[in-house]
């Protein structure tokens, strides 16, 4: 499409990676004939977060009873191994093996196992000897094994949506970025690189922008995206044959992440991590990688100083764990310590999309927020990729309650 076209439909959603495709393919098929446009500013969907992740579908044991996170994660991640049966991409149901390495983190695992059960998860308690049955050359001195965890290809899910989407008559404008939003009479004007895009109504999925989407189109939501770079090591060699699934270590209860783990992906490739480091860019993928627009945006949040004192000590940690591969091995060896130093190397990253509050603190449950004949999903950090046909789903379910009359009539 050339530039300065004019493109009028029912929904415009911004952004094309999982979410935003699991959104426009469920309203595709909740109104039928309804048109909707995806505009994608990378020159490919799933470029992001979508493409540039573990490929984990979680169980749902990590979240809180009675979240988002938990009700989504549990349901996404079966609807998501079904989806992909569908569909023929690639996936499994590998389960995944959580290990306390020391008597102090025992009493974490147990209320992690307690946590998962309330959430409708089985898992199983297991001993050393037990877990070795598993992983042969972990070391715990207890763990729970988590059956219902898998692996899928999310990538190919995304495309899979993508098609879905246009055979119902949608449109995917990759290489299109989307600017100012502007309220009209009949809906929005949003201004985008290929022209403007009129639209009934505007829904926000875009990850590490998504505040910025949010804000352009007067839509409340006081909070900010903080980007946080995942590194991980390639292991290869004789220490690629140490791990067969998936280990994962007990949250650290003092940093918001799930710590370095061992996953070997469908691709049979084995990684160590991810980190989290606070990147310097949005889309900050390595140290070199700097903009000072996203940094100055960052560092005048009031939110990041309060974030920063708040963990500081475990974010150092993280810190010398990113410009230090010995001390990234080290974290993996407490979970597998027959690893080889000489078998890793540096993998490619991913950058984490994490909502900050004014009071520096990460919102810890999906967050959707609704703005005059929009929606935005301003908070989705993982689980989303398994949660992403449910995420899809409820942004639907909500725009077609103000929508539902059908295409072309009156609001």
């Amino acid at each position: 499409m050339a530039p300065g076209n004019t493109t009028r439909v029912d929904v415009v959603v911004v952004g094309g990676g999982i979410i935003g495709l699991a959104t426009a393919d469920a309203l595709t098929t909740r109104l039928p004939g309804v048109t909707v446009t995806v505009l994608e500013k990378e020159a490919a969907i799933a470029t992001h977060q979508t493409g540039r992740n573990s490929g984990v579908v979680h169980a749902g044991i990590y979240y809180s009873p009675g979240s988002l996170k938990a009700d989504l994660a549990v349901r996404g991640g079966n609807r998501m191994i079904e989806f992909c049966a569908e569909h023929g991409i690639a996936h499994d149901r590998c389960g995944k093996l959580v290990v306390a390495t020391t008597e102090a983190e025992r009493p974490r695992l147990n209320a992690l196992a307690e946590r998962a059960r309330a959430n409708g998860v089985d898992v199983t308690d297991l001993v050393p000897d037990a877990a070795r049955e598993h992983e042969p050359h972990v070391s715990c001195v207890a763990a729970i094994h988590v059956a219902a965890t898998g692996r899928a290809d999310f990538a190919g899910v995304a495309h899979a949506l993508a098609g879905r989407v246009v055979a119902e008559g949608g449109e995917i404008r990759t290489g299109t970025a989307a600017g100012r939003a502007t309220p009209g009479a009949e809906g929005w004007k949003v201004e985008t690189t290929d022209g403007p895009v009129y639209a009934r109504f505007l829904v926000g999925c875009a990850g590490l922008h998504a505040d910025r989407v949010a804000h352009r189109s007067g839509a409340a939501g006081d909070v900010r995206i903080l980007a946080f770079r995942g590194e991980y090591l390639n292991v290869t060699g004789r220490s690629a044959d140490l791990v067969h699934g998936l280990v994962y270590p007990v949250p650290d209860p003092r940093f918001p992440f799930l710590g370095v783990h061992l996953t070997r992906g469908l691709d049979g490739h084995v990684h160590a991590g991810p980190n989290a480091v606070m990147a310097l860019a949005r889309e900050g993928y390595r140290w070199s990688d700097i903009s000072l627009r996203d940094l100055a945006s960052t560092l005048a949040w009031p939110g990041t100083a309060r974030l920063v004192g708040r963990y500081w000590r475990p974010g150092l940690e993280e810190m010398v764990r990113s410009l230090s591969r010995r001390r990234f091995v080290e974290a993996a060896r407490l979970l597998v310590p027959d690893l080889d130093g000489a078998d890793v190397s540096r993998a490619p990253a991913g950058v984490r999309a994490q909502a900050v509050d004014r009071r520096g603190a990460l919102l810890d449950d999906f967050h959707l927020v609704d703005g005059e004949r929009s929606l935005h999903v301003l908070n989705a950090p993982s689980p989303a990729a398994t949660a992403s046909l449910e995420i899809g789903a409820l942004v639907a379910d909500r725009v077609v309650r103000l929508i539902a009359p059908g295409p072309g009539a009156p609001w």
